[in-house]
């Protein structure tokens, strides 16, 4: 089997099975939404098919059984309930194990798996047995509860040249119940017809089960327009001996002939009544209007917000895109260089050439920029079954909503975002969220609720974590504040972040720490992510009402908007994002308090930084300093540079070892001369003055927040 298509499948199985997972989690909620049951049932005979055509026959085989309980859920045969709920939630991460590697789950596992699935069926089963019993008297005789057809089979010549094959259809084919197969070989005319790639097989089957004619004929969906098929109905009286028929029909068969009801009648030795003459057979013609009205069966109710939406896409690797970053990084660079070759011979037609490369390059930067954003949905949708499980194990009741899920990120950005998200989340349903008969003494309702949204903000994305639960208690965060020394004794509570406090290493504000989770256990780890990503987070909770925390994310880390500054020989690059205005500063007129430098912007009194002192940067400070006022998530805090150069397209690169722990500097950028500027992270920054500040004893705030 082709890897390419194998591969191409588990990447077509991740969204089916998060399509399965939501109809699920959507169907515990709302046990009688027939749409959700289609939903459930389309995800996994889709599974079932594409996995049989990509030669996954035991994940196909399992996902069969699956298939075949959601088909009674769809009678009306068996109810929906937790026990059903929960079997096909492990059964959906059986499927995940098998597509990883099909030997890495055990028969004897899936055989437990699939006895307890049949388990659902037994009640029924022994509910309608006397009801079966009592009218099988009734019954006519020429009703039988299978039926036998015979299916003709021949693909497209072309179908090894697409990667796939089609004996693993048959395969499936026979899964469905009884079946004899035999393949002939239509040769060419002559040998120089012969092509090596080409398939000249026609499969004849012979096959009793007690699926209908549209299941046969929809398990051949996606090859049928390029396919010859018939499929023939010869006896539904259930009582055809299967291999009498097939020894003594399979000449007809291998001449393209259907036997007819006189043949039929002599192998049924048992049946008193002959079987009438088909009217027209039940070939079917691969037509356009057969294949649409096949999809629409398989689609059931139609559509739906939940509906599989489809669209004119390609699917392309993310390593490829990576790539093509990459490139485009290098042409802004070389872009750049060539600007500055412009303006250096001052050749007028060089000049208009370089501009409108220029203009190009930030078109086709923001295009290519705009292909790896994806929807953050995705991401939030695989939460919801973690969410639920945790909460089952701690005893709650717990619902997740969720909004902003067509807010889009970079994909980097979101594959990096799960983990810390998912703490944010196990925090708030393991401390945040009190047990139902506290909420309910509380005046609560007993179902708790954690809201995860997300929205841009400029060039950024707030992604909130935000629950119903008891709050932080502020209290007990400066006892355990002022053991640590990391507060002093009366010192107003207010000059420290929380977040700053509370994702320290080793700080915890639970009093009783859990194998789950402990709010501040683990939060270094989420923080360290955090800023990793270039971003911040801010905590607001209410004592009774909840905690909010909100992740402040760049849109992108591959290229940003920056800011070009010299202080003395060496270049730095500032995210433009995050820088609010430029003023002239005489250094005559510097106000210092507590050993810090001040600036009085507009009846404001504002910090601010010589970074030329922060990073040990010889030369003499020019009397006349420009500063930067960069907003960071609303606090402002100046830095003063020599000289700001202007505006730069940044391709961000990674700091080599010797820079890589170095406080303040997030990544490296080539210039238009080939040389190197330093990107800074003024967050970082802004972190460090407050630090040392408070080790000063200065108690002079760099930033300002307020808690409830």
């Amino acid at each position: 089997m082709s890897d390419i298509l194998q591969e191409t499948f588990r990447e077509e199985l991740q969204e089916l099975l998060a399509d399965l997972e939501g109809g699920l989690l959507k169907l515990e909620e709302s046990p009688s939404d027939s749409e959700s049951v289609n939903r459930v049932f389309r995800a996994l005979h889709t599974i079932k098919g594409s996995g049989a055509l990509a030669g996954f026959d035991r994940l196909a085989g399992f996902t069969h059984h699956v298939e075949a309980l959601f088909e009674d859920v769809r009678s009306g045969s068996i109810e929906v309930s937790s026990v059903l709920i929960d079997l096909t939630l492990q059964a959906q991460d059986t499927i995940q194990a098998l597509a990883a590697d099909e030997d890495s789950v055990s028969q004897q596992d899936i055989a437990s798996l699939v006895e307890h699935l049949g388990g659902l069926q037994v009640d029924i089963i022994d509910a309608v047995v006397s009801e079966e019993e009592t009218a099988r008297d009734d019954m006519p005789a020429t009703v039988g509860s299978h039926s036998t057809f015979w299916v003709r089979f021949r693909p497209p010549v072309d179908v090894f040249e697409r990667g796939l094959d089609p004996a693993n259809l048959v395969r499936e084919l026979t899964r469905m119940g009884d079946a004899r197969v035999s393949a002939g070989y239509d040769a060419p005319a002559s040998f120089e017809d012969f092509e090596p790639t080409a398939c000249h097989v026609v499969w004849n089957i012979l096959l009793t089960t007690a699926q209908s004619t549209i299941d046969i004929q929809d398990l051949f969906i996606f090859v049928e327009d390029e396919s010859e098929l018939g499929i023939e109905l010869l006896d539904d009286s259930g009582r055809l001996n299967l291999e009498q028929a097939w020894q003594a029909w399979l000449p007809l068969f291998e001449a393209g002939k259907k036997p007819t009801a006189e043949d039929v009648n002599s192998i049924i030795a048992q049946n008193d009544e002959p079987v009438p003459e088909h009217n027209g057979p039940e070939r079917r013609s691969m037509t356009p209007d057969r294949r649409q009205a096949a999809t629409d069966r398989r689609q059931e109710s139609g559509s739906g917000d939940d509906a599989a939406r489809v669209a004119a896409s390609v699917r392309v690797r993310s390593e490829r895109l990576d790539k093509l970053v990459d490139l485009i990084g290098e042409l802004v660079t070389v872009q750049a260089r060539l600007k500055q070759v412009s303006t250096t011979i001052s050749d007028v037609d060089l000049e208009r050439i370089s501009e409108e490369v220029e203009q190009l390059t930030w078109e086709l930067r923001d295009e290519v920029l705009s292909i790896r954003m994806v929807p953050i949905g995705s991401t939030f949708n695989r939460f919801a079954r973690q969410v639920r499980d945790l909460a089952r194990e701690l005893g709650k009741d717990v619902q997740l909503l969720t909004s902003g899920g067509d807010t889009e990120l970079d994909k980097t950005v979101i594959e990096r975002l799960s983990d810390p998200v998912l703490h944010l989340l196990r925090n708030a349903i393991d401390h945040g969220l009190e047990l139902p008969e506290q909420r309910s003494a509380a005046g609560k309702p007993v179902k708790g609720s954690i809201r995860l949204s997300a929205f841009q903000s400029g060039a950024s994305v707030l992604v909130e974590v935000r629950d119903d639960g008891r709050g932080l208690n502020y209290d007990w965060i400066r006892e355990r504040a002022e053991e640590k020394g990391m507060l002093q004794p009366g010192e107003d509570f207010n000059q420290v972040g929380v977040w700053e406090l509370i994702s320290s290493a080793g700080f915890s504000t639970s009093e009783a720490i859990t194998s789950i989770s402990g709010r501040g256990v683990g939060l270094d780890v989420v923080r360290k992510a955090i800023e990793d990503l270039r971003g911040t987070v801010e905590v607001e909770s209410s004592s009774g009402e909840g905690t909010c925390f909100r992740v402040k994310l760049p849109l992108t880390l591959a290229i940003i908007d920056g800011l070009l500054v010299r202080i003395g020989r060496e270049r730095f690059v500032m995210p433009l994002a995050q820088v609010e205005e430029i003023i002239e500063q005489n250094r005559t007129d510097v106000e210092r308090q507590h050993g810090r430098d001040l600036l009085h912007i507009r009846d404001e009194i504002v910090p601010y930084l010589h970074l030329r002192r922060e990073f040990g940067i010889n030369g003499r400070i020019p009397d006349i300093e420009q500063v930067i006022i960069a907003n960071l998530d609303g606090f402002r805090l100046g830095f003063a540079v020599d000289e700001v150069i202007g505006e730069h397209q940044t391709v961000i690169k990674s700091l080599g070892r010797m820079y890589r722990d170095i406080p303040g500097l997030s990544g490296a950028t080539v210039l238009g001369d080939g040389s190197l500027a330093l990107i800074l992270d003024l967050p970082a920054l802004m972190r460090l003055e407050e630090s040392r500040s408070r080790q000063d004893g200065n108690l002079v705030p760099v930033t300002t927040q307020t808690f409830s």
